[in-house]
């Protein structure tokens, strides 16, 4: 089990769930842009977000932001340790910094100082974009062994100052290389993980590479928190998340949806179905499996487990429970029925 920290009251490690993070893309200075987009993330399931930080004026607005905010926040910090100090002081719940890219020694106790007095964690973030030149000449490129070297190089200038309160994350747009990081660093100590690919690419890639990497770990135990980095609206990488958690068998609310792929006797919109279905409960927290099958002959029995589903035929349709026929509809009935049926359990 890792050591715990908490972030504005949302445990992460220690056995605690893993919580879910996702990062504002509005300007900092926007104060209700930010807050608005805020609501939307909590809405979506986000338990912390972040915003970045570049500058003075930021800082000032984050806290305005703090004040309003119902969700704990992250401040995004590079390069200026007075940002990280601003932020600490007017409210931020975390605090991430690369230790290596905010000055000397003295700038980094500076602000280890500051966190102590308040209570707020510090997160490590190590990327594989940004390492250190004498780590890439070391080893080459970003490689496993240069992230979890450096994460442990600055491990060890917070602990000089007496500062334990910390999360790392070691995250690269290489998969492969995420991975065998965050398994390395697991397997010589117990600070609590934030994991995630970074810079994926276009949204189905990302997707694809988010699942991989994040998927991959929390199947081996590793993973205190994840955010997965989308080149898209922040709140549909918070239902990304979700997903993934789902898939991995430790989110046990919200709807899991299976369908069958469809084939030369489905004789229905079966992917138009299925999308509205998954629209209709992307928000509803209930734990239960709902199927969305294409043939009214093998539907039912293929998803028997299912707790709740529709299985379509020709211009009509069946809904079904734990593989029991319910009701014969009309096809044009069947989401609504299903819909109805789902809210009063």
């Amino acid at each position: 089990m890792t050591r715990q920290i908490i972030v504005g009251g949302v445990p992460i490690g220690g056995g605690a769930p893993v919580a879910i993070q996702s990062m504002l893309n509005t300007k900092t200075t926007d104060i209700q842009g930010s807050l608005q987009q805020i609501e939307k993330l909590k809405a979506a399931g986000c338990q912390i977000a972040r915003l970045a930080i570049p500058n003075m004026e930021a800082a000032k607005t984050f806290s305005e932001i703090c004040r309003e905010s119902p969700l704990p926040l992250v401040a995004d910090i590079h390069f200026d340790y007075k940002l990280a100090i601003a932020a600490a002081e007017g409210g931020a719940s975390k605090i991430r910094i690369n230790p290596g890219n905010i000055g000397g020694e003295d700038r980094v106790k500076a602000v280890v100082d500051v966190c102590k007095e308040r209570k707020i964690p510090i997160r490590i973030g190590v990327n594989g974009g940004s390492l250190d030149k004498k780590l890439l000449e070391k080893y080459g490129h970003p490689t496993a062994e240069a992230l979890v070297e450096s994460a442990f190089e600055h491990i060890a200038l917070l602990e000089k100052y007496d500062f334990y309160d910390t999360c790392v994350s070691m995250k690269s747009s290489t998969v492969p290389t995420m991975v065998a990081a965050a398994r390395l660093f697991r397997s010589r100590t117990d600070y609590p993980l934030h994991i995630g690919v970074t810079e994926t690419g276009p949204v189905k890639m990302g997707l694809m590479k988010s699942a991989m990497g994040i998927g991959a770990l929390l199947l081996d135990g590793i993973g205190d928190t994840i955010r997965v980095s989308l080149t898209d609206d922040p709140v549909e990488e918070v239902y990304a998340a979700k997903d993934i958690l789902k898939a991995a068998g430790l989110r046990k609310e919200g709807v899991n949806i299976i369908s069958c792929p469809t084939c030369g006797r489905t004789k229905i919109d079966l992917i138009g179905l299925v999308n509205q279905v998954d629209e209709a409960l992307k928000n509803c927290e209930k734990p239960i499996t709902v199927a969305v099958m294409g043939c009214i002959v093998n539907g039912p029995g293929e998803a028997r487990e299912a707790d709740i589903g529709i299985a379509g035929g020709d211009g009509c349709g069946m809904l079904f429970e734990k593989g029991q026929q319910i009701e014969k509809l009309p096809y044009e009935e069947l989401l609504p029925a299903l819909l109805k049926r789902i809210e009063d359990l």
